[in-house]
């Protein structure tokens, strides 16, 4: 992972910024329900017979001239709120199947046009604005594409599927005062065209990206063009026009100023292999050998022979070695390349594939792998290792494969190898010493030349940050305990001992020192920035920390001495009002030493109403020169209250949260609000670490196109993210008392809304997004005194269908039964009798979360009488991309909260019985012999929830 987040670092140098927020399944049915291609699919446990009028007050903030006007024609004085207009009539509660439209004020903002994103020259002398647009249509979506060993591929382009993409690029000089000159618009491409993978040149003076245009025949496929940074004068790079890109896995990488090594989809392939109308015979899997394979079931795999033929015509590469000056040639065998890696002095590169025998229980990513070293001019130099089909890494977190592992160049050296190898066999249940150990070799090494030990680890490897010769840092970590350390060694002084710099907890946040800042050498490497003072000898390097504390994060900047572990702080963010960050340093352009006196940094600044905003930070007298202006993008909004809070669970534990208010509201006036509280759970060792604060009480509140925040604009108060610590201290396994936890977790949040005067007792709906909203299903059915209704998206609700672990629980079903059928709401789908509104992507492939789970606790609670709606969602994922999907996304939402909760007029917890927190275990495990849905009858695809695969700031 260090690798791959050091790669990006070095080609891009990016931070993005996105459209809204600061820097970018179960049922008992046999027969599903089917839709036609594009259409939503939408079910509900019973008509509804009322009509309800939406009421809120307006907001009474003018919009600036340079926001979108609502497609009404509104003007900037008009009513923010036109709710008495908004009506929710019968006829379009039963009419499935159309999309919809939130209201205005929600509307609004969601349609805002995005910011670009940004992305500094190898030299810090040049930025570029990196245009956008808004939301994909759903027809983008829509297009056909292939699932293939874990990977969604566009056939047409040659692509990874659903790519979004740039639409313009801009260049501005950063002047010595650090303000911005004029834009230098990049042009010479076809109008319309979607641009990608902008890349630098190592001097600074091109860029490189690719381009399409136009995606129903070959102009569809991707081109790799070429800028003058000067003149902005682009061109393609390669002068025949039937040379395209092979861009689903690396795509190309600049080897010198004025040479790219680029995957290209072979001259010779071929038409499309046809699959076979009669199979050859039938799919046929084994294990008489008696190995234990625990797999988690991923989604996309491949299915069959056709599969495996269709995995190779889309993935095979040519590589081509192109010049400026228009000379190409062939570079090695083709093949499926899924990393190319220049050395830093460009002299080597290596590189990764995958071949044959591949899997149809694991995705490419374990498919066996061959690792080569070349000449940049074309010549083999050896075979580093070619690693078998690894089908049997153990699921314990930690599990590594076998053999050669993140393999990768020192960054301070022309061309020395290192990686790791494990000694416990990949299995992190085994009980070894030394865990892993970390070899290093020259890429050319004489004859008999052994590889070099470097460092040996008890822990699991976790990567290395190199400065020279005399200073390394090694990181390495173990899950169960949360355990990380950080280790000094000399990598060229064999007689300096290594010793342990950090030694911590990595849920310990208060605690955390920060990491230290890199530098950009000359070959467009980077490593650790040495800053010296006048004077003075001493081995200092600057660590960059997010200065967690009791009342929220204040950033810093330490000066600190490797040797005697002395620090200054020498910069910190603003505590009353801002929230500021040190994102890169911009003086590290020149060879030799870092002086403090000469330092300079980008920083960011933004605070509670003030979106975020770039500075050049610069030393002695640290005066800050604001280099961006961007407008805020969602003026609507400016002046919403926004505080950190804090309050205590029965046991004791310190729990947060972040309460949103409307613009303008006065609860001594305006009294209780409808309130919204969306979070996800989280796992913790120590009771201690759990209750700690996390994030700034300055921090600009971004909002994404689904985010809980959007219903500022509807006059609810928003708990954003209360903590729902699920803890097992020692030996204890947190999951184990996970409803317990849970319901305690959200009584105390509850009751602390409810105390300010914010919050209606009666009017408290809960919702999240994917752990989150198994997290909602789970609180209506054992917490149903404390919320009026719950939106639940894309959840897994039967935890019997993830046999081999889910979210940070690797025991499996076999080994913890009676947790597994106790976490699963579709357990209690006879206990939910609040209204849940249920949200699912037709084609998630998140591991785990299978739009099955949707489907069928629907039809579980349907089957009890449950007050509760389905909306599927075709074409989309795990997250939602397509501005129908989201616009609709957020109608069904806000109609559902119009209804159950705002117009809610009854006491919650009336006849509703806390019992239900105290589930009979007896009882649950004879439940968990229907999990299936069928008794035995039918087939189940066994699935396993990993980690989110999307941003938290963005569900």
């Amino acid at each position: 992972m260090m690798r791959g987040l050091s790669k990006v670092y070095q080609r891009f140098s990016l931070f993005y910024i996105s459209p809204l927020t600061p820097p970018l399944f179960l049922s008992l049915n046999l027969n599903p329900l089917s839709s036609p291609a594009g259409h939503l699919r939408t079910q509900s446990s019973r008509p509804f017979k009322t009509v309800t009028t939406m009421t809120a007050d307006r907001l009474h903030h003018l919009v600036p001239v340079n926001s979108v006007a609502a497609e009404n024609g509104g003007g900037p004085n008009d009513s923010l709120s036109p709710s008495s207009d908004f009506i929710y009539t019968e006829d379009e509660e039963n009419l499935g199947g159309k999309y919809r439209l939130p209201p205005p004020e929600i509307k609004d903002i969601v349609d805002a046009p995005p910011l670009p994103a940004l992305a500094f020259s190898p030299h810090r002398d040049k930025i570029l604005f990196l245009k956008r647009r808004a939301l994909p249509p759903l027809a983008e979506l829509a297009r056909p594409e292939e699932k293939l060993a874990g990977i969604r591929i566009d056939g047409r382009c040659n692509t990874r599927s659903r790519m979004s993409f740039y639409t313009g690029i801009g260049i501005h000089q950063l002047l010595p005062d650090g303000t911005l000159g004029p834009e230098i618009e990049v042009h010479g491409f076809p109008a319309g065209a979607k641009i990608n993978f902008v890349n630098w040149s190592n001097d600074g003076r091109h860029l490189a990206f690719s381009v399409r245009v136009g995606e129903e025949d070959n102009s569809g496929k991707l081109r790799v063009w070429v800028a003058d940074v000067e003149t902005g004068k682009a061109r393609p790079l390669f002068q025949s026009p039937h040379i395209y890109l092979n861009a689903i896995f690396d795509n190309f990488v600049w080897l010198d100023n004025s040479t790219i090594l680029v995957s290209t989809i072979p001259s010779s392939r071929g038409d499309l292999p046809k699959k076979p109308l009669v199979p050859s015979g039938p799919k046929i899997q084994s294990n008489e050998q008696k190995h234990v394979v625990q797999v988690r079931t991923f989604q996309d795999l491949l299915k069959d022979e056709y599969d495996e033929d269709l995995f190779d015509y889309y993935t095979t590469t040519q590589l081509l070695l192109a010049s400026l000056d228009g000379t190409v040639k062939e570079f090695g065998p083709p093949a499926v390349y899924t990393s190319l890696d220049p050395s830093p002095d460009r002299r080597y590169i290596m590189l990764t594939s995958v071949h044959r025998p591949y899997s149809f229980i694991v995705p490419c990513g374990r498919f066996p792998k061959k690792v080569d070293v070349w000449t940049t001019d074309g010549k083999f130099v050896r075979e580093l290792c070619d690693l078998p089909l690894a089908e049997n890494i153990p699921i314990a977190f930690n599990s590594v494969r076998k053999g050669m592992r993140s393999i990768s160049w020192r960054s301070d050296k022309p061309s020395t190898l290192y990686w790791a190898e494990t000694q416990d066999g990949g299995d992190a249940r085994v009980a070894v010493t030394p865990r892993d150990i970390i070899y290093t070799q020259h890429v050319e090494p004489l004859e008999g030349e052994e590889p070099e030990i470097l460092h040996k680890l008890d822990l699991r490897y976790g990567g290395i940050s190199w400065c020279d010769d005399s200073l390394a840092l090694v990181y390495e970590s173990w899950f169960k305990t949360r355990q990380t350390r950080t280790w000094v060694i000399s990598p060229g002084s064999k007689d300096v001992t290594p010793r342990i710099l950090f030694d911590r907890s990595s849920e310990d946040v208060y605690s955390d020192p920060g990491s230290p800042m890199l530098r950009r050498t000359a070959t467009g490497s980077y490593v650790i920035a040495k800053i010296k003072k006048d004077n003075d000898e001493s081995t200092c390097v600057l660590l960059n920390g997010s200065g967690a504390t009791p009342e929220g994060n204040i950033p810093f900047l330490d000066l600190f001495d490797i040797n005697t572990g002395s620090k200054e702080r020498i910069w910190e963010s603003d505590k009353e009002k801002y929230y500021e960050t040190t994102i890169a340093l911009m003086s590290d352009q020149t060879e030799g030493d870092l002086y403090l006196n000469q330092l300079k940094t980008l920083t960011s600044k933004e605070s509670k109403t003030e979106n975020t905003q770039y500075y050049i930070q610069s030393w002695p007298d640290k005066k800050p020169c604001q280099i961006t202006n961007f407008p805020h993008p969602y003026p609507q909004l400016a002046s919403l209250q926004k505080e950190m809070i804090r309050y205590q669970r029965k046991d004791g534990v310190q729990l947060t949260a972040t309460l949103y208010l409307p613009p303008g509201y006065d609860p001594s006036k305006d009294g209780p609000l409808p309130c919204l509280f969306w979070s996800y759970p989280g796992e913790f060792k120590s009771k201690d670490a759990a209750g700690q604060v996390r994030g700034s009480p300055n921090e600009f509140a971004g909002i994404g196109s689904t985010s809980a925040l959007l219903w500022l604009a509807r006059r609810f108060a928003i708990l954003s993210g209360p903590t729902i610590p699920i803890i097992g201290e020692g030996t204890e396994e947190a999951n184990d008392r996970y409803v317990e936890q849970l319901v305690a977790s959200a009584e105390a949040a509850v009751e602390e809304v409810v105390r300010r005067g914010v919050a209606h007792p009666s009017k408290i709906a809960v919702g999240g997004h994917s752990y989150g909203a198994f997290m909602t299903a789970n609180l209506l059915a054992h917490a149903p005194h404390l919320f009026s209704c719950g939106v639940a998206r894309s959840g897994a609700y039967n935890r019997t269908l993830t046999p081999f672990g889910f979210q940070n629980e690797d025991r499996t079903l076999w080994e913890a039964t009676s947790t597994y059928v106790e976490m699963s709401p579709f357990m209690s789908a006879d206990k939910i009798k609040k209204p849940i509104l249920l949200i699912h992507g037709e084609e998630d492939n998140n591991s785990g979360t299978l739009t099955m789970q949707s489907d069928r606790f629907f039809n579980a609670l349907k089957g009890h009488g449950g007050q509760c709606r389905l909306v599927v969602l075709p074409f989309e994922s795990h997250g939602y991309a397509a501005r129908e999907s989201i616009m609709h996304v957020l109608w069904e939402t806000d109609r559902w909260l119009q209804k159950y909760c705002v117009s809610n007029t009854s006491d919650v917890s009336a006849d509703d019985s806390k019992d239900n927190v105290s589930k009979d275990a007896t009882d649950s495990e004879n439940k968990a012999v229907a999990a299936s849905g069928g008794g035995g009858a039918e087939l189940v695809n066994f699935e396993h929830e990993g980690l989110d695969l999307m941003p938290r700031s963005l569900l």
